[in-house]
């Protein structure tokens, strides 16, 4: 199920606009988000600069954001992508949940991906929840940008 997308344009809002082309694409939005107590936000400011770069819209949550915060954010920000950054441990309990709550909201066309301190026993079961990507240490910024056009393009 698709989830509502932005506002058509009607008489109050309309604006005059060429025809597309390649350089005037729909930019990708792209939610980067820190789920938990996890206080260390510096690969997910790389990796939030480095889309951004690479053309990218990025909204950054910031610190301490629960399940229920990411998932709002998603929605609100009408995102193709979202990106979750967890060190501390508690992947295979937040993750799980924000599967949960998204699939609970009918959103089931947003890429998720989850980077940082895995272990490979666990990318597997994160797959299997949905994840369409697991980002480990060492996976270059390329990698992630790449990943993350194809998938949304798919």
């Amino acid at each position: 199920m698709r989830r509502r997308g932005r506002p058509a344009c009607g008489p109050a809002n309309y604006t005059a606009h060429s025809p597309v082309s390649a350089s005037s694409e729909k930019k990708i939005r792209v939610v980067v988000a820190k789920p938990g107590l996890d206080g260390h936000d510096r690969g997910a400011k790389i990796i939030a600069r480095s889309l951004r770069d690479a053309g990218m819209e990025v909204i950054y949550t910031g610190l301490h954001q629960t399940p229920e915060q990411i998932v709002e954010t998603v929605i609100q920000e009408d995102a193709d992508a979202v990106g979750l950054s967890i060190l501390s441990g508690a992947h295979m309990t937040l993750v799980p949940k924000i599967m949960e709550l998204l699939g609970g909201q009918g959103i089931d066309d947003v890429v998720v991906t989850v980077g940082g301190t895995i272990p490979a026993d666990d990318v597997e079961e994160l797959k299997a929840l949905g994840v369409a990507e697991v980002f480990t240490p060492g996976t270059s910024t390329q990698y992630a940008i790449d990943f993350i056009r194809g998938a949304v393009r798919a």
